[in-house]
């Protein structure tokens, strides 16, 4: 009996210190790890917790043979696969975030390197349970560096978002005849492997909102863009969009009061967008105000707007310097003492800039630095109490972006005219006038249909994806000739052309770009959609134009671009893409990509997307 008394005794000790330990522990979980190509930044999202933060200090451990150093993050699990991101370029060579043990539940980020980089340049941070990774030292103090902060266009070539294309081999498991016959014919390696796709966000991490009185304070992490506003009725709202954004989960789609009558409400607009809508009758009192770091932004009525609570220091302008870009393009640079809070009003003639703790300046310095440019009509005015307001008036056409020194103390205004101004024009007279033609003639384009011959590609339904790109590559191949582009066609009927002759091709050609036309597959029938890759950094323009008149004229989902190590435009020295027009292996899919329609709205899409490319960036 005494020995059954100790057993027990022993028992309810251990179960006591077992329950003790397991109440006491707080689990943070982390659900997802993204990196932002732009800042070099490795985001990893936890999720939040009632009391306490993961790991008040992160120490990083430095490791040799080879170059390496990692962290651990302690009482803590990833709901999300083991990551292992290889980097080709920079000195990051690889990231690897697993679970490392489970008893205790520790999470471990091993980071390697170049063995000429120093890993004190790594910098981590806490944003409440969210775990920031800097692989570079963004503190710089330099002027002439400058983060976009406003742009009137709506797409730009620095729009990108991409996702890291991680191919692992497949295990062949089909034992029918078809499939071995089918198998036996593919000689496309990129179909024996599968794609891990890790979403790659760039620039602006939102993931903060407060309403206030007459205005809303937006917070992140990154260097915020905003696109020139759009005001709409019924009811009447403005409209911000945020370039290159992600929206943290917790605050989108969700409204929120600014006054009694007016409202706010962010969301994700699309992949790589975030879109900002202020319902308010007071749409044109409404403008964006700055942070001086570039990671905060107010919007607000600038009528009912308290400008003392924007700022603690004021500043002085120092310098005044310009930059003639091309004929119809020039930049007004102002540098200041401190750094500043500046807000920002497009009109269609103008732009305002409320310079709110600048208060003094140069004028006969500011005048003669602008004389003979485009901002010598410019102004600056005096706002007692408040700062500066510098009116520059432009042409009603012109294409206006602003930029904000990475250490707040300078500020470029770009101006790009639609057309060169003439002082006293004269009318004359033309003898035998010149009829404008069109210049695409001089642009070379190759067209590869992919697959073709004894290579079908992906089959579906008894569908063999080289007849569909056959047909759509000829489409495009029309359309494109019919707008004037001389068209290079890796094939033009049922032939097959291996991988490296279609390089050949494309490189005897020496064409302006490179579209390679295909069709997807999944193992999950349910997945439909278009996508674009590409992957030199130079077709990250051609594949966001083309993406994007593809996306909006198919009725499928947009998947997106994928940065992706095809053989065909990994080695084409043009800018190259492959678009995957839809997915074969979908049975509604598949029955639209045979049609007539489809096939005929594909390819317009493609050639509209291969002009517009033209016409942007060419």
């Amino acid at each position: 009996m005494k020995k059954f008394f100790i057993l027990l005794s022993i028992f309810v000790i251990v179960l006591f210190t077992f329950v003790q330990k397991a109440c006491s522990e707080e689990l943070y979980k982390f659900n997802d790890a993204n990196f932002d190509t732009s800042n070099s930044i490795i985001v990893l999202s936890g999720q939040d917790t009632d009391s306490g933060n993961v790991m008040p200090e992160i120490k990083l451990v430095k490791m040799q043979n080879p170059s390496r150093v990692y962290f651990d993050i302690n009482s803590s699990i990833i709901t999300f696969p083991k990551q292992d991101w290889v980097f080709k370029t920079g000195p990051i060579k690889e990231v690897k975030i697993n679970q490392f043990s489970t008893s205790p539940n520790v999470v471990r980020v091993v980071m390697y390197y170049d063995n000429g980089f120093n890993p004190d340049d790594i910098k981590i941070l806490r944003l409440k349970n969210n775990i920031i990774i800097k692989l570079k030292n963004n503190e710089m103090c330099d002027n002439e560096y400058f983060h976009n902060t406003f742009r009137d266009e709506h797409s730009s070539s620095s729009d990108f978002y991409e996702y890291m294309t991680i191919v692992m081999p497949v295990e062949q498991s089909d034992d029918t005849i078809v499939g071995q016959i089918q198998d036996a014919f593919n000689e496309q390696t990129e179909q024996l492997f599968e794609k891990k796709e890790l979403k790659l966000n760039t620039k602006y991490y939102l993931n903060n909102i407060t309403p206030k009185q007459n205005s809303v304070l937006l917070n992140g992490f990154g260097s915020i863009t905003l696109e020139r506003p759009m005001i709409l009725h019924n009811p009447t709202r403005i409209i911000y969009d945020l370039p290159n954004t992600l929206v943290d989960m917790k605050i989108r789609n969700k409204e929120y009061r600014i006054s009694e009558t007016e409202t706010v409400k962010v969301g994700q607009f699309s992949v790589n967008k975030a879109r900002i809508v202020i319902t308010t009758d007071a749409v044109k009192d409404y403008i964006p105000i700055y942070s001086s770091d570039n990671q905060s932004l107010i919007i607000a009525n600038y009528q009912k707007i308290n400008n003392s609570t924007l700022y603690n220091t004021s500043s002085n302008a120092i310098a005044y310097n310009k930059e003639k870009i091309d004929s119809l393009t020039e930049s007004m640079i102002l540098k200041f003492d401190t750094p500043i809070v500046h807000g920002l009003d497009r009109y269609n003639d103008k732009i305002i800039l409320y310079l709110y703790n600048v208060s003094k300046y140069n004028d006969v310095n500011f005048k003669e630095a602008y004389k003979n440019t485009i901002f010598e009509g410019a102004v600056i005015d005096l706002m007692p109490k408040i700062g500066l307001k510098l009116t520059i008036p432009i042409q009603q056409d012109a294409i206006v972006s602003t930029y904000l020194g990475a250490d707040g103390r300078s500020l470029k205004i770009k101006i790009k005219e639609s057309k060169k101004k003439v002082d006293n024009p004269v009318q004359s007279i033309i003898l035998n006038p010149v009829v404008p033609t069109d210049n695409s003639g001089t642009k070379k384009v190759v067209i590869d249909a992919g697959h073709g011959g004894k290579d079908v590609g992906a089959i579906g339904g008894g569908i063999n994806e080289k007849n569909i790109t056959l047909d759509v590559a000829k489409h495009v191949e029309k359309l494109l000739e019919q707008k004037g582009y001389k068209v290079v066609m890796t094939r033009d009927d049922d032939t097959y052309v291996s991988l490296q002759d279609r390089v050949s091709i494309s490189e005897n050609a020496n064409p302006d770009i490179f579209v390679s036309i295909h069709v997807n597959s999944s193992v999950r029938p349910e997945i439909t959609g278009v996508e674009t890759h590409y992957y030199h950094q130079e077709s990250i323009a051609l594949a966001q134009t083309v993406h994007s008149s593809l996306a909006s004229a198919v009725q499928s989902p947009n998947r997106g671009l994928f940065k992706s190590k095809f053989y065909v435009i990994n080695h084409t020295t043009s800018p190259a893409i492959l678009v995957e027009i839809g997915f074969i292996s979908n049975s509604s899919e598949r029955a639209q990509l045979v049609g007539e329609k489809r096939k005929q709205a594909t390819a317009k899409a493609i050639a509209d997307g291969v002009q517009n490319y033209f016409k942007q960036y060419k």
